[in-house]
């Protein structure tokens, strides 16, 4: 995939030559055979389920024992999208692909709702139309599990090392993440990357100029212009809009906790059950937008994020959720959207009730 990949051993995707050795290690993976028994036959009794174990090992290794390379795995992920999604959506539109093109290679920066599913819906609407999927940046805060690392790498994603915290070692985990992206689109592999570290739990959807600092490192290193390397990267902001959020309640119980009691403890697992709960919780209604290349000269990161902020707000696609929360008036509000926005504050001290509320109002006031 990439010319000089050993020197991103640690953070790249893994090659064709690396799928299969890396699909034995997830069937040997008792935790991971463990999840998949517990998630699938959770209402059976805990000796029954001890004992189908082995049984799903040799169903994943006839299952999964024809793939053999990155591709074959991206197909079986967009059949298993397609299936996903017929079963926790109401439909996913997809505007702006068109003005794109498929030879070409582009850095999607998406607003960051959802862990798992905003890069997958990105990648789902990529590979439908024909498009080359993208390259999926995830912390390393997410590797806690070994199958975890295992099926993003497996699944084009490459790490970003967000634990690097001495400025010696952060300096050098960020110069080679802006090479490995530069690399990534100079072999016409597009890169797909969250506008921000960490998901906007409040609905408030803006571009961390950090991350296109670490986009130039590269461009510094060629002693390249800002503007000029900017343009060369064929940014593109991507609008990604959930009618339902499957994690709101979770979202505005942390923001409570941690303005009105000082903290909130994150239980160790608790980011991989936030993917779970993305994954297979309802989201109504989807919209995947993807704005323009920007070809604009910006001289500084904080101009370049206002204009990605400025195409996120306006290519947002607003529901009647949104409007409601935001207390405004719009004719397709209905009475099941009131009670089901009800319901949702229902589950929450009434103190929580504003950041429940914000989560689904914000995009309606950046939009303006």
């Amino acid at each position: 995939m990439l010319t000089n990949s050993d020197s991103y051993h640690d953070i790249r995707p893994y090659n064709d030559s690396e799928v299969p050795a890396a699909i034995e290690r997830l069937i040997n993976d008792q935790a991971f055979i463990d999840a998949i028994v517990s998630h699938r036959f959770e209402r059976s009794p805990k000796w029954l389920s001890s004992l189908l174990g082995p049984f799903v090992k040799i169903l994943l290794r006839i299952k999964w024992r024809k793939f053999k390379s990155v591709a074959h795995i991206q197909d079986e992920v967009g059949r298993f999208m397609e299936t996903l999604l017929q079963r926790t959506s109401d439909g996913v539109t997809v505007k702006g692909l068109d003005k794109l093109d498929p030879t070409k290679a582009y850095i999607f920066i998406s607003n960051h709702r959802d862990i798992a599913m905003d890069p997958a819906l990105v990648n789902f609407a990529l590979h439908s139309a024909g498009h080359n999927t993208a390259l999926i940046a995830f912390g390393d805060n997410l590797l806690k599990k070994p199958s975890a690392t295992e099926l993003m790498k497996l699944n084009k994603g490459f790490v970003v090392k967000r634990s690097a915290k001495k400025p010696r070692e952060l300096l050098k985990a960020l110069t080679q993440l802006s090479n490995f992206i530069k690399d990534a689109l100079q072999s016409n592999q597009s890169v797909w990357i969250a506008q921000r570290e960490g998901r906007a739990k409040d609905g408030m959807d803006f571009t961390d100029p950090a991350i296109l600092k670490m986009f130039y490192m590269a461009g510094k290193q060629q002693k390249l212009e800002f503007a000029d390397y900017m343009k060369s990267l064929n940014i593109v902001p991507v609008a990604i809009a959930y009618e339902n959020d499957p994690c709101d309640i979770a979202k505005a119980n942390e923001l409570y906790q941690v303005n009105h009691h000082g903290q909130y403890n994150k239980t160790e697992f608790e980011d991989i059950d936030s993917i779970v709960k993305g994954i297979v919780g309802h989201k109504g209604r989807l919209t995947v937008t993807f704005g323009s290349v920007i070809d604009d000269d910006f001289t500084t990161p904080a101009e370049l994020a206002s204009q990605i902020d400025a195409q996120i707000h306006r290519n947002y696609q607003l529901y009647p959720i949104n409007y409601l929360a935001a207390n405004q008036q719009h004719g397709e509000i209905t009475a099941e959207c009131r009670a089901r926005l009800d319901d949702k504050l229902s589950q929450l001290p009434a103190e929580a009730h504003p950041y429940l509320l914000a989560n689904y109002a914000n995009p309606v006031n950046n939009a303006r």
